[in-house]
């Protein structure tokens, strides 16, 4: 293994200028490569597996190594097929390829190549031409709860249609459909059994229509893979040199399609990073890759960890953010290194409520992109991004950029107002403003009592519902509608002027018409799912808070850990500028009673670290071969302030340098010290036993308020937390012990855990 060091004579990022000369030779195809990169680069024989960080560099290494295997005549360019997950990155892949003097090489998604197998095919395997392909499945499952009796809205049909998907990538037939979402945790949008039946009538409807969907491109080209040995050689002479890019999203099925065109090889190059794996909804999982050294043990490994997309402050921030990571993704987690000059430090800001929220991170953009000879930032707009949760927090910065007149645009979802249930919500209150009085469950309510009655008729209600997905969606474009109203109302009574319904259908129309503007040059609004793969000067992440972010439907600690690695790759997003903010409540007057993600603790200011910081790998390479089991090695413990290794064991306890600013609780501490001595005392032993001073300092800057969080602080093994844990959470608390409370009469509890250092005291 080798540590990452500054490399500078790589660029940040690759642009088309870069590649407009094609190398004279296969060597130079290696100029401008970082030595780990060179390493994937000329690494041509048996099984490569990179683990590349966001914004490593990982698309220009691999292309860099196909095109090296060509110009260096190892490969033939038409016996090469990497492939990917979107047609955007097979294209960029195939022009990157055509400037290095490696045109012929074939760069296609995983579907695009089964299909053209398929269609080349099926003739000689099963006669006559391929079956039709169905684009949108959607109105032939509609058709099938149909024959089931099965009533379907549009939420609904759009989340059994993505049962149905990802039952079928993950090689699950309708029978088997219960018993699989039961034990995978899946939120059902409807009762499984009957699910199981709309998909079983989904199947039965293409077989008598004669089509086929996307999925079943796959799996026929599996089923003629596997039943006709002589198709297989024949793509297998055909193609003998693999890359799989994304590799932490492949799903079962398309595993065993790589593994058909395998066969019994090993010429097989993957790429990809476990701590990006957020989409497993869909039936995406990392265990190919974290697995991919056990499936082929003489595996060569290479780390990417140098980040040439985002400054130090942005990647030591991303670093801290998996530190406090979970799980098996998280044991394999890269630790960045950053090769960027130093930017400004990442903004963290608390607003009284979401429309303050919206409006703050408005008139920052503007700053951002106002001309530097005006005194702005001269960021272009499309240069900046919004970055949310869900869908439906886009209506408020939708509003807020308008209001500032700030040009912006949607990616990855319906604009508000264009939205099927807020239009159609629209349609209803504007039938309840001309029938006014005449509406008796309208009569003596106010406005935004009459918006919530006309809205629950379409399916809103005062609690959101469980689980995620289109029904989510919907309610929380309905919730948005209501709360405009309250705010509407407010703004107008606050003024002294009356307000009706009528009034605020035409407020919609004025925010509808204003929204449609068209806009060429505008800051992005994205999901943060949406924005996977893409990256801007300026990032702001909205909308933190505990329900949000980790979503509240995220019950089991693995769907915690990929809301984790969801926020993971809105920071990574950023290469200079970035924001990350929260709303204390809802609306404007609303209980202050939201808290920020806990993904932060530990990392914005004044706040400690929920969980001790698991230790990131560094780059390097690992050559395969060797025997034995590995043995799992401590890494090292860094300063949670500055970021320093540290060595010494009392600053390993305390998790930071001794110099380091301290966030100290003096009034706390002086209290734990007073219980300490009393505990001593009764148990007959020193008060080092009990705690050591760097344990109670420790205690006292983190101020655990869960179990947790104080069996995270180093000095605090099972038997103490166990044995002192009540009393000292009741003192971090402020609230005074009791004589019930105290340390149990039983007998001492031995030497603190761990005893790194007995000169602590």
């Amino acid at each position: 293994m080798t540590a990452a060091t500054p490399f500078p004579l790589f660029p940040r990022v690759s642009t088309p200028a870069e590649y407009a000369a094609v190398p004279r030779d296969a060597d130079a195809v290696l100029e401008g490569l970082d030595p780990e990169q060179r390493e994937v680069a000329t690494a041509l024989h048996g099984p490569v597996c990179v683990l590349a960080g966001a914004g490593t560099g990982k698309t220009r290494a691999i292309t860099h190594r196909i095109a090296y295997g060509v110009r260096a005549g190892v490969f033939q360019p038409a016996s090469v097929l990497a492939v990917t997950f979107t047609n955007r990155a097979a294209g960029e892949m195939r022009g990157r390829l055509r400037q290095l003097g490696a045109g012929g090489v074939q760069a296609r998604t995983f579907h695009s190549a089964a299909l053209r197998q398929l269609q080349y095919f099926w003739p000689k395997a099963v006669g006559g031409e391929v079956p039709r392909l169905v684009e949108r499945k959607a109105q032939l499952v509609a058709e099938a709860a149909a024959r089931c009796r099965v009533r379907l809205d549009r939420n609904e049909l759009r989340d059994v249609t993505g049962e149905i998907e990802w039952s079928k990538v993950t090689q699950t037939v309708p029978e088997d459909y219960p018993a699989a979402a039961a034990k995978s945790g899946r939120e059902a949008p409807r009762d499984a059994a009957e699910i199981a039946r709309i998909y079983a009538g989904y199947e039965q409807l293409k077989r008598e229509r004669g089509v086929i969907d996307f999925e079943d491109v796959l799996l026929l080209t599996v089923g003629v893979l596997e039943e006709r040995h002589d198709i297989a050689d024949q793509v297998r002479r055909q193609y003998q040199h693999f890359v799989v890019d994304e590799y932490q999203d492949v799903s079962p099925l398309q595993q065993r399609l790589l593994e058909l065109w395998l066969g019994d090889r090993e010429s097989l190059c993957v790429v990809g990073d476990a701590s990006q794996t957020i989409y497993s909804f869909t039936g995406a999982t990392p265990d190919h890759l974290l697995n991919f050294r056990t499936r082929h043990p003489g595996a060569t490994v290479v780390k990417l960890v140098r980040d040439y997309r985002s400054t130090p402050q942005v990647v030591h921030l991303a670093n801290g953010v998996l530190a406090q990571a979970r799980g098996r993704a998280a044991e394999h987690r890269l630790e960045l290194v950053s090769q960027r000059e130093p930017g400004p430090d990442p903004v963290y800001a608390a607003y009284a409520d979401e429309p303050a929220e919206a409006e703050g991170v408005a008139r920052r953009i503007r700053e951002l992109i106002t001309p530097v000879e005006q005194g702005g930032g001269g960021v272009p707009p499309s240069e900046v991004a919004i970055l949310y949760r869900i869908n439906a927090q886009s209506e408020v910065y939708e509003q807020a950029l308008a209001d500032a007149q700030v040009p912006y645009q949607l990616r990855g979802a319906e604009r508000f107002f264009e939205r099927p249930e807020v239009r159609e919500a629209g349609l209803l209150l504007r039938g309840a403003a001309r029938a006014g009085s005449a509406d008796p469950a309208l009569a003596d309510a106010d406005v935004p009592a009459q918006v919530r009655a006309v809205l629950s008729t379409r399916g809103w209600t005062p609690e959101p519902p469980a689980g995620s997905g289109a029904v989510r969606d919907r309610w929380e474009s309905l919730a948005a509608l209501a709360r405009l109203a309250e705010q509407f109302c407010a703004g107008r009574l606050a003024a002294g002027r009356q307000v009706t319904l009528a009034d605020l259908v035409a407020e919609l129309d004025e925010r509808a018409a204003a929204q449609h503007a068209p806009t060429v040059e505008g800051v992005t609004l994205a999901s943060l799912h949406a924005a996977k793969g893409l990256e801007w000067d300026a990032v702001f992440l909205v909308g933190l808070t505990e329900g949000m972010v980790p979503i509240t439907y995220a019950k089991t600690d693995p769907q915690v850990e990929e809301e984790r690695r969801l926020l993971y790759v809105g920071v990574t997003r950023a290469r200079r500028h970035l924001s990350l903010s929260w709303a204390l409540s809802r609306s404007p007057g609303g209980r202050p009673n939201r808290r920020p993600s806990r993904f932060l603790n530990g990392l914005r200011p004044g706040s400690a670290a929920s969980v001790v910081r698991t230790p990131g790998g560094g780059g390097g390479i690992e050559r395969g071969g060797a025997s034995g089991p590995v043995r799992k090695r401590r890494g090292p413990v860094h300063c949670r302030v500055c970021g320093r290794t540290l060595t010494d064991a009392g600053e390993m306890k305390l998790m930071r340098c001794e110099d380091c600013p301290s966030e100290l609780d003096e009034a706390l501490y002086e209290r734990l010290r007073e219980w300490r001595a009393e505990q001593a005392g009764q148990l007959g032993q020193p008060a080092y036993c009990v705690f050591t001073d760097k344990t109670l300092l420790a205690i006292a800057e983190a101020v655990p308020g869960t179990e947790g969080e104080l069996a995270g602080i180093p000095g605090v093994g099972r038997r103490k937390l166990d044995k002192f844990g009540a009393d000292v959470l009741a003192l971090c608390s402020g609230r005074e012990l009791t004589r019930t409370e105290g340390a149990d009469q039983d007998g001492g509890s031995g030497p603190e855990e761990p005893a790194r250092n007995s000169t602590e005291k």
